[in-house]
């Protein structure tokens, strides 16, 4: 899959069998609702409705995370991936052209500092099955996995 170009990122959704992939604009920090709402659409549309809070979470953390800390948009790719052993997963990635990975908070933040930002990667780690991130093109992936058997 070619990534856009800097300066293509519009208001995109390409939806395709179960797959969804929706282009949010730089610093368009409205447009993370609509986000939440496709993906909430898509999970019940495909029969997994259990995984649609945890979901719309994590995808808030990620496309926030990338149109905060970069100079383009994000492109959000949602999969509905079968599994042979495991049962369905569903896979979020968001593309951003910024190729610096994420890191963790060297430690947890004590519940008496109220800041408003740096936890949002360890509610990632802590909900997701599994989450990562890898450089694609000039930017990165940041991505997290979902098992459709939660309950």
């Amino acid at each position: 899959m070619e990534e856009p170009e800097a300066g293509e990122l519009g208001d995109q959704t390409d939806i395709t069998g179960q797959i969804l992939r929706h282009t949010v604009r730089h610093a368009d920090l409205p447009a993370v609702a609509e986000v939440r709402r496709l993906l909430r659409e898509h999970l019940r549309d495909w029969g997994v409705p259990v995984l649609c809070d945890t979901a719309e979470l994590l995808a808030t953390e990620l496309v926030t995370n990338a149109l905060q800390h970069t100079t383009d948009g994000a492109v959000l790719t949602a999969t509905l991936v079968p599994g042979r052993t495991a049962g369905e997963r569903l896979r979020v990635e968001v593309y951003d052209d910024l190729a610096r990975h994420p890191r963790l908070p060297a430690q947890a933040t004590a519940p008496e500092d109220h800041g408003t930002s740096g936890r949002g990667l360890l509610l990632v780690q802590s909900l997701a099955d599994a989450w990562g991130a890898h450089s694609r093109g000039k930017g990165k992936v940041v991505w997290f996995e979902l098992d459709a058997r939660r309950a």
